[in-house]
């Protein structure tokens, strides 16, 4: 069988029982193990063996469920509820300044946690509720609290960039390091457009009255900043010590656990209800990514071990007579396109094998491209009929958030994120300066 019925057989196939409505990654570990036994022959069993031994043994993964445990213990401990009441102080007086207090505040929960849902927890849950009882207009703090959460898979610790990492064969380290100042430009962004929007329509992010300001002296404006020291200790510690290399990568995250477990013990709200939410909730998490791993895996394996990325290429390159640039553009469209559909989890599982050994062969830099792939992730989080945010926003949102507006609050936020992947684009040194200066020290 040609390199180009290969690639049509197994991409027909995946996409077809897709339809069936079966889990993602038993489709996808299925569809590789089926081609590797019916395509290679003897043997071809051991393709899908190996990979799913190479995720058991890859050590670095052993970070993934000790993120997301401590992630969880600062959500469930109500160590964000007060980091949110911090900024809820500190920005309450400007127009506009609890939805950039919010937005803030995503960026902290990003930087302990890595996914977007405990964010979205977070916002939906605390900030949310407080937001609507001051006023603001709830379609723009909806879309608010739907781009900030986005940002946990983007900013470091990301678990969606170990996943890329895996599949890309890229250092974790470098690709967290790239996601920092794509991540604050983008956070950057979405204030910016907040500031303007909140100037030119006042009444969409009113201020908190006078009475209400006054009502906080300046010393317990001060001790409410003790909230932000926990979060931001925790943050120096795991990553300061990863960077200078006194700890390796697994090390780091193990100290970022128990740090939440003695940050939790020592506000006495490491209950044992607290330990078991978390348990359980990191156990979900960690099994689900886990399979996806695996899933990705097998698939990528067995679709470049029969040639099939070599149809692709002479696809684009020879038939199509594409340059480098030419690509990279058709296939960052492909995955906004894909984002409509489907979640992040699955574009990495469907598209990514596919489309990160064809950026590598054009000469890109996959830590780079890592981040721009992230990016359209973001977008596909919230990019209607069935961005994964939407969905969390409404099973989370109080009664009179609809669909509807949860819709409509997004459009801004995606087309802001359509001008930062356009700039990290055009400008790649945002994502490699500093993991080549870190790493070249």
């Amino acid at each position: 069988m040609s390199y180009d019925l290969i690639a049509i057989f197994m991409f027909s196939s995946m996409m077809l029982l897709l339809l069936t409505g079966q889990r993602v990654f038993a489709v996808i570990g299925f569809v590789g193990a089926a081609a590797a036994i019916l395509l290679w022959g003897e043997g071809g069993i051991e393709i899908p063996f190996t990979a799913t031994i190479k995720v058991m043994k890859w050590y670095p993964l052993l970070t993934l469920p000790l993120f997301v445990f401590m992630g969880y213990m600062l959500a469930e401990s109500r160590i964000a509820d007060d980091l949110y009441k911090m900024f809820h102080v500190w920005f309450g007086p400007v127009r506009g300044g609890l939805a950039i207090g919010t937005i803030t505040m995503m960026v902290v929960i990003s930087a302990i946690n890595g996914l977007s849902v405990a964010g979205m927890a977070v916002g939906a849950t605390i900030a949310l509720p407080e937001l609507l009882r001051r006023g603001y207009d709830k379609v723009m703090v909806t879309g608010v609290i739907q781009a900030g959460s986005s940002l946990g898979i983007l900013v470091p610790p990301s678990v969606v960039l170990v996943l890329y990492g895996m599949i890309a064969r890229q250092p974790v380290g470098n690709l967290w390091l790239a996601g920092v100042f794509p991540g604050l430009l983008m956070a950057a962004l979405f204030v910016i457009y907040i500031v303007i929007r909140c100037w030119i329509q006042p009444e969409l992010g009113p201020p908190l009255s006078k009475q209400e300001r006054d009502s906080y002296s300046l010393g317990e404006k001060l001790k409410l900043l003790r909230a932000g020291i926990i979060p931001l200790a925790i943050f120096v510690a795991m990553m300061g010590l990863f960077v200078t290399g006194v700890t390796s990568l697994v090390e780091s995250s193990a100290v970022g656990a128990v740090s939440a477990i003695v940050a939790a013990a020592a506000r006495g709200r490491l209950t044992r209800p607290v330990l078991h939410d978390t348990i359980r909730k990191t156990l979900g998490i960690s099994c689900m990514f886990f399979w996806i791993i695996t899933a990705a895996l097998c698939f990528g394996a067995v679709f470049d071990g029969l040639g099939a990325v070599k149809s692709i290429e002479r696809l684009f390159l020879g038939d199509l007579g594409l340059e480098p640039w030419q690509v990279l553009l058709l296939m960052q469209v492909t995955f906004l396109a894909l984002g409509i559909f489907l979640d992040d989890t699955a574009m990495l599982v469907i598209v990514a094998p596919l489309f990160i050994p064809l950026a590598g062969a054009l000469g890109f830099d996959l830590v780079w491209y890592g981040v721009l792939y992230t990016i359209t992730c973001q977008i596909a989080y919230l990019t209607p009929p069935f961005g994964y945010n939407l969905f969390l926003m409404r099973a989370m949102a109080p009664p009179e958030v609809t669909l509807p507006d949860i819709y409509r609050s997004v459009f801004p936020f995606v087309g802001i994120m359509l001008v930062a992947l356009l700039i990290i684009a055009l400008y790649p040194p945002i994502a490699t300066w500093l993991p080549t200066y870190v790493y070249s020290k």
